[in-house]
């Protein structure tokens, strides 16, 4: 199953079992990881855990992640570990977003951690199963990659994005809705901005554009993440 197919079947998984996976698999989830390319300037840090070195461990296996205290910075994490994400569930593993779930060591600015394992929980059957927000709360023009973003996670599902669409260009919008955008500003939207743009690169892909740049940018209060494409072969990972 391709990232793109993954997208419209993913679920959150929160019960594992307690089989561990093999060294090889992990050294290949952990090298994937690795070879992803972050967002221009950005630098954040992964590393795998097992269950002994965390706390409130759900699953056999994490990857924890760090990086510097910005907007930015965090919707960068966002967008790496939505790719590995995806890519866990399309190898028939189950993984979920846990924002409790701390290294025990201590870690310097550690941002959110992604737990994943064996699973008995099954991916969805399709787009019908995802209870998200219709297409015209979050997008003025419904098209694929409008339909990917609205299957995107976010934290206690506030979905916190608004798209605009613009001759090459997709821009993300950080707009939260409601309470939402007060509890979870500091963080959490931006790293699920960052999972929006994930979603809206394998769409781009999918239809044959190559992404050229992804550009997050904070002004004032705002932030949003400019995602810039043209036809022909993708450069980014």
């Amino acid at each position: 199953m391709t990232l793109y197919e993954t997208i419209f079947k993913r679920r959150q998984v929160r019960k594992y079992n307690d089989t561990p996976l093999d060294k090889q698999t992990l050294d290949i989830i952990l090298a994937y990881t690795l070879a992803i390319k972050q967002m221009e300037g950005q630098k954040a840090h992964f590393e795998l855990a097992s269950a002994e070195e965390v706390s409130g461990g759900v699953a056999p296996h994490y990857l924890l992640s760090s990086c510097e205290e910005s907007a930015a910075a965090y919707a960068n994490v966002g967008y790496i570990l939505q790719k590995v994400d995806l890519y866990i569930q399309s190898m028939g593993f189950g993984s979920g977003w846990f924002m409790g779930i701390q290294p025990k060591e201590q870690c310097d600015n550690h941002c959110i951690t992604l737990a994943f394992g064996n699973t008995d929980v099954p991916l969805r059957n399709s787009a019908v199963d995802f209870k998200r927000l219709p297409i015209e709360k979050i997008s003025c023009v419904d098209n694929a990659i409008a339909q990917a973003i609205r299957l995107a996670p976010s934290a206690m599902n506030s979905q916190p994005w608004k798209l605009e669409f613009a001759d090459g260009n997709v821009i993300i919008q950080d707009v939260g809705r409601g309470i939402m955008r007060v509890m979870l500003r500091n963080k959490l939207n931006k790293i699920d901005v960052g999972i929006a743009a994930r979603h809206a690169v394998i769409a781009l892909e999918q239809e044959g554009k190559a992404v050229t740049q992804i550009t997050p940018k904070s002004a004032g209060k705002g932030f949003e993440i400019q995602i810039a494409y043209r036809l022909g072969e993708n450069p980014h990972g």
